[in-house]
């Protein structure tokens, strides 16, 4: 946004162009975020055609300021429109309504909330002036930068007496910016920047206000009051698969009402929902028979998550034979408005969720209460060992730089192969580093030569989430312990597996061409 920003506020000699452009953004923002889904599907136009649209009016406007008299033709035929002349300086507006088009702020959970709702078609008042409201913020701190730019031109008397010039130099910039946006380029460079407003924008859009004011734009608050006495579980929603059913059909809560059915939210690659399945296969053997249902929704962490054929081979290693639900879209995660995993929701034979618990544990209760709504003298189920570690250990943690955290050494950067050196300290407790050649992607990294990583741990077990093709030595504390062999779809490997807490410096020498996701621990 800043380079056009600064080329569109100074390439004319309007005081007022600043603000017609920030108006166009703030405009356009707003119409096209709450209409633009369903203004495009009226009219038949693909999902892209605007961000396409505005790239290529970037483009025209851009011709406009490196030749000024294209710009007087185009302007012709809207002069009644004005009483001014054309020439070219009164395309602010035009230019900020394509900004608008293109511009994507960082989805705090005030975007978020309004995406929704468009998606959903229910757009009303509340919702265009939240809108509306999010934008006119957005704008402000972009109109001062404009006036800034604009004014540290009109300063420069070398500026003021090449005019065209400059407007021909700005035309150039906003033609490259263009281009960069077409070709992705300009999010390689914002994800290498830091997110210096995530932490005032956590703060305002986080607080208990703003996420009661949220609820209740979208629903939420008065679909949480009607069912505080008598939580009715969701339907299930967006599912775009089946596994397990009888010929891929899928499965409704409605029909299975006399049921007990326990929802299960999982992700194949993590560590905590696979401790869980031992106790859900078990309990899927013990009680099926007797009117229990388990139905795994899996909803993906990563990309890879997402290929139905990816899951249907986790499922089938993993020996799953209940039904599982393929949720790509977060609709029945929204519905359950759940955020975790694994998390389960427990329900009654009248479609009532009866009991919820969320990570790992509490295997015992969950099973007293199956049995307790089976309401029949069933046979317990086989006891199986409670893996969930009972003391601290590392925290789960992403490689790839969207949720990277406790990194350590070199700069990351972001979408392409660079250099890495270990920082010349030692590691803190639970920080991570690399070294050698690595692509460092938004979800993995994947090594290049000489690749190693670094990392200070403390659990008993270590795992990670790998993919591609080719070897990773381990080694702890300097001590080689043992060599990965990785091939195919990227799945959990176990790194380390000890009989005790374990502090130490675990260094992976990484082959060319393996992808790493992300450290579990146990």
């Amino acid at each position: 946004m800043l380079p056009v920003l600064f080329a569109g506020s100074v390439a004319g000699t309007s005081r007022r162009r600043p603000y017609a452009i920030i108006a166009g953004v703030i405009a356009s923002f707003t119409v096209f975020t709450l209409a633009g889904a369903a203004l495009l599907s009226a009219v038949g136009l693909p999902d892209d055609f605007l961000r396409n649209f505005a790239i290529a009016m970037l483009f025209v406007l851009a011709v406009t300021l490196v030749v000024p008299q294209i710009g007087m033709v185009l302007e012709r035929p809207l002069s009644f429109l004005s009483r001014r002349r054309t020439g070219g300086d009164h395309n602010g507006f035009l230019l900020g309504a394509s900004l608008g088009l293109v511009f994507v702020p960082c989805a705090g959970p005030v975007l978020a909330a309004v995406t929704a709702i468009s998606a959903s078609g229910h757009v009303g008042l509340r919702s265009i002036l939240v809108t509306l409201a999010y934008a006119i913020g957005a704008g402000i701190p972009m109109l001062l930068l404009a006036l800034l730019g604009q004014r540290a031109v009109g300063a420069a008397k070398t500026l003021r007496t090449h005019a065209l010039s400059t407007r021909r130099i700005a035309g150039v910039v906003v033609a490259a910016t263009a281009l960069a946006i077409a070709l992705g380029v300009d999010q390689r460079f914002t994800t290498a920047l830091p997110g210096y407003t995530s932490a005032l924008q956590d703060r305002v859009e986080r607080s208990s206000v703003a996420r009661k004011e949220l609820r209740n734009l979208s629903g939420a608050g008065e679909a949480q009051a009607a069912t505080a006495s008598a939580p009715r579980a969701p339907e299930f929603r967006g599912i775009v698969d089946w596994v397990n059913t009888p010929g891929g059909k899928p499965l409704t809560l409605a029909a299975l009402r006399g049921k007990v059915v326990l929802v299960d939210f999982w992700t194949y690659s993590c560590i905590n929902c696979i401790r869980t399945l031992p106790h859900l296969k078990a309990w899927d053997a013990a009680y099926r028979r007797y009117g229990l249902v388990i139905v795994g929704v899996h909803t993906p962490e990563f990309a890879f998550e997402r290929v139905p054929s990816n899951v249907r081979s986790a499922v089938k290693k993993f020996g799953i034979r209940y039904p599982v639900a393929l949720d790509n879209g977060y609709q029945t995660w929204n519905a359950y408005q759940n955020e975790y995993w694994p998390a389960e929701y427990l329900i009654d034979r009248a479609g009532v969720i009866r009991r919820t618990h969320f990570g790992e544990g509490e295997y015992g209760e969950t099973d007293a209460a199956i049995r307790r709504l089976l309401g029949e003298k069933v046979r317990r189920a086989s006891a199986v060992a409670d893996a969930t570690p009972t003391q601290a250990v590392t925290p789960e943690s992403y490689l790839g730089y969207e949720r990277i955290a406790r990194y350590a050494g070199s700069q990351l950067v972001a979408g392409r192969e660079a250099s890495y050196k270990f920082p010349t300290r030692p590691l803190r407790a639970d920080e991570l580093s690399y070294s050698g050649r690595w692509l460092v992607s938004g979800q993995r990294i994947v090594a290049g030569v000489d690749a190693r990583l670094r990392l200070r741990f403390h659990a008993r077990h270590v795992y990670l989430v790998l993919g591609g093709r080719g070897d990773v030595r381990v080694l702890v504390d300097g001590a080689s312990v043992r060599t990965l062999h990785v091939a195919g779809t990227p799945r959990l490997y176990t790194v380390l597996d000890d009989s005790h807490v374990t502090d130490g410096l675990l260094e992976l020498h990484v082959d060319p061409g393996v992808e790493a996701y992300s450290f579990t621990f146990g």
